[in-house]
């Protein structure tokens, strides 16, 4: 990227975000609706899990071809298609609620189909992001897309229900189509440079089957960076499991409301981490970062499962809110620093897809091992009641309680062991960066001023509903 490039390429990224943002905004307020619609309509827990493993699951398998598909295509192109393609879902929703023909397995369909073409969408933008954004400021440009999910997550629940009572539903329909309108506007207004050919994209070449492999081929040769990829799938259950427990934990010794409360902290900690990302740009030593943060992260929901009591929780919810945009953001940025740009399409896709595949496992077994194993063990005559039970206290939730407490260890030893394994320690000196800085005296401080200035002027203080995950 020569100096007279960068602030035109600079400027296209932020276009981009803008319209992300929107849409991200926007799909949250039909996931959440449409969440809260089935629930109301079944009044079934696992018909409503179903909603959110629509969500992922499909988009978790078809990552790798997606990948493949990034990496052979114009990426603005196909970014244009993957919104084009997941308005179709809430738009056919949106008819059928008309006409009071929407049922359930409906929503599920349009789901599904929607997060299809929404695959495409996550390697497309992350792989532009590499030709955008000078490489001193992947840092900044992964905060960035970090603090658009947490505006989302904070905006988007509180938004909806606001919206439920005045627009209704179609009114929140209307305003997802518009805003996946708004977001392929924003991507005609802009171009995408291309990525020029590396030796090792050239080795990939192949069928598309091939080329879909290519990206586990490529991660495998590396070995620190399977090492992340691994430690992010093992800790990907850990956060997984606190997503469900999180909920019933709290319900179990206070009221919705101050769920609510718990609630709010959450999403202004992880609005102000993603913030605090976005302009800092994280640390140098990004590898230090993700395993020093995913330490904290661990000690949070440790405490979180301590106590029956809201301080208990509000403190070490916010403070684990604030540390997921770092840990995410400097994991992007490392992974756009180290992986060749024409392959990135591919190795992101596959690198989601395995960091992913232990969340749907954590949903599945979070409800059990709470209900049939650690809430027995604490209630008044369990097991450990006895014994654990002076320390924790018995009764609802305390089993949660343990379980998390378990959890919460087990995430921060994954991040010591990580530290000790040489390979993932000293990713950044053994593996050479595959793209080189801007020229001096460019525009070092022109992303700062850039995003401070677009998330001021898109309201940075008000996620797919989003699922927050990281590799």
């Amino acid at each position: 990227m020569t100096q007279s490039e960068a602030p035109n390429r600079m400027r296209s990224f932020l276009v981009v975000w803008v319209g992300q943002l929107v849409s991200f905004i926007g799909s949250g307020l039909t996931n959440f609706a449409l969440g809260l619609w089935v629930y109301k309509t079944t009044g079934s827990v696992v018909q409503f899990g179903l909603v959110l493993l629509c969500t992922i699951l499909p988009g978790m398998l078809l990552s790798p071809l997606a990948g493949a598909l990034v990496d052979r295509c114009d990426r603005r192109k196909i970014m244009i298609l993957s919104d084009a393609g997941a308005s179709v879902g809430p738009l056919s929703i949106a008819v059928l609620f008309i006409f009071s023909e929407l049922q359930v397995w409906h929503v599920y369909v349009a789901i599904t189909f929607s997060a299809l073409f929404a695959s495409l969408q996550w390697p497309a933008f992350s792989a532009a992001t590499t030709l955008l954004v000078p490489k001193k400021h992947l840092g900044r440009a992964s905060g960035a897309l970090q603090l658009a999910m947490s505006v989302t997550l904070v905006a988007a629940p509180p938004l909806a229900v606001l919206l439920l009572s005045t627009v209704g539903m179609k009114g929140i329909f209307f305003l997802d189509v518009c805003s996946f309108l708004f977001s392929i506007t924003a991507l005609l207004l802009v171009r995408f440079p291309r990525a020029e050919t590396t030796v090792e994209g050239a080795a990939g070449k192949g069928s598309l089957w091939s080329e879909s492999v290519y990206g586990w081929t490529y991660i495998k040769a590396r070995p620190g960076l399977l090492s992340l990829l691994l430690f992010f799938a093992s800790t990907n259950f850990v956060f997984g499991l606190a997503q469900v427990l999180f909920t019933p934990l709290v319900l179990s010794f206070t009221t919705v409301a101050a769920l609510g409360t718990v609630q709010s902290f959450l999403g202004v900690g992880m609005l102000i981490g993603g913030f605090t990302m976005s302009v800092w740009g994280g640390p140098k030593q990004r590898v230090a970062a993700v395993l020093g943060f995913q330490f904290i992260l661990g000690i949070c929901i440790f405490v979180a499962g301590l106590r029956p009591s809201i301080w208990s929780i509000v403190i070490p919810a916010f403070v684990a809110a604030f540390t997921l945009p770092i840990i995410w953001g400097s994991s992007q940025a490392l992974w756009q620093i180290k992986v060749a740009p024409d392959l990135q399409g591919r190795v992101f896709a596959v690198r989601r897809m395995i960091a992913m595949s232990a969340l749907p496992l954590a949903y599945l077994s979070a409800g059990p091992l709470a209900e049939y194993v650690f809430e027995p063990l604490l209630r008044s005559n369990g097991l450990l009641a006895s014994s654990l039970g002076r320390i924790l206290g018995v009764g609802p939730g305390r089993g949660i309680g343990l379980l998390l407490i378990l959890m919460g260890l087990i995430n921060s030893a994954a991040a010591v062991i990580g530290y000790l394994y040489p390979r993932l320690r000293n990713l950044e000196n053994e593996l050479p960066d595959v793209i080189d800085d801007v020229q001096p005296g460019s525009i070092e401080t022109d992303l700062r001023e850039d995003v401070l200035t677009s998330t001021s002027d898109t309201g940075s203080s008000g996620e797919p509903v989003a699922i927050l995950t990281a590799s």
